[in-house]
């Protein structure tokens, strides 16, 4: 039995697979982000599946493809620990990025871009994946992510830069008391996830005109920080977005898109379906 995790820094997904590629159980738990949470808080994440604890002796091989496992010490404090847990394992830990290629792309070359809770991008010939930009998180990267959108619509919301009518709907929705979100955001862990917990806001207000600046201000960032690290790529590839942020905005993409000339390729939202069929694929070819 393998495990295959696609893992951000709100939440987990794990799925089974038999060795004929049959799903056999799925779980979630919060996110595993090595970079930001300690071993002790990413083993205690995996507690919290009953299938995991159930299954842990009967699998063979975890593939962990999770955000913060781009740089290597976080990426091997993740690895023994799965090792550990997982002893009877082969375990291979891969950044996120490897996911949604996998997921956008499979092994056909294509720029695939990440919008969930984080942000990144990079470029795959079809066997090699390659990043221009080292993530150096959230405070200071993250474009057209989850938290920097979450981020930007508190502060509209503190300086007054947020229109009367959304600052009462966004009042009501989400506690803004100052010492609270200051807790949140310096002694809890996880606060990107806190930050893109804000960001449900914006897709239950598409229409309104703010909302659709602030989609494209995070766009256009991004698309100059990150995609255009690959200009002559964009000449001749695709460009593929993973994510719940990039599915819920896609009408936006599309607009800025056409404004830095890239051709819009696949719009995924949940890598893991297409990291399993992946897997499957490779499961079934080796069978066969």
């Amino acid at each position: 039995m393998i495990i295959i995790t696609d893992s951000g820094s709100t939440k987990c997904d794990w799925v089974a697979l038999d060795s004929a590629g049959e799903q056999v159980f799925k779980s979630r738990t919060r996110g595993m982000n090595p970079a930001i949470l300690t071993v002790e808080e990413l083993q205690e994440r995996i507690l919290e599946s009953e299938e995991l604890i159930a299954h842990k002796d009967a699998i063979t091989n975890v593939y962990f493809y999770g955000a913060g496992c781009g740089t290597e010490q976080p990426r091997i404090a993740l690895e023994q620990l799965l090792q550990s847990y997982f002893h009877n394992s082969k375990v291979v830990v891969k950044e996120d990025t490897a996911a949604a290629v996998y997921a956008a792309v499979g092994d056909e070359p294509g720029i695939v871009c990440i919008l969930g809770t984080g942000s990144n991008c990079c470029f795959s010939d079809g066997n090699t994946i390659e990043q221009r930009v080292v993530s150096l998180g959230y405070t200071l990267m993250d474009e057209a992510s989850g938290n920097w959108y979450g981020k930007n619509l508190l502060r509209d919301y503190a300086f007054k830069n947020m229109p009367e009518d959304l600052r009462e709907l966004f009042a009501a929705k989400y506690n803004m008391d100052p010492d609270y979100i200051k807790f949140n955001l310096y002694k809890q862990p996880n606060p990107n996830a806190f930050l893109a917990n804000h960001a449900e806001f914006i897709f239950q207000n598409l229409k309104k005109g703010y909302i659709k600046k602030l989609l494209r201000k995070g766009l256009r960032k991004f698309s100059r920080n990150m995609i255009l690290q690959f200009k002559e790529e964009i000449k001749s590839h695709e460009v593929h977005f993973v994510g719940s942020i990039a599915f819920f905005a896609k009408d936006r993409i599309k607009q800025v898109a056409a404004e830095y000339n890239y051709e819009l390729g696949n719009i995924v939202r949940r890598p893991i379906d297409g990291v399993v069929e992946y897997h499957r694929q490779k499961l079934r070819a080796n069978k066969d």
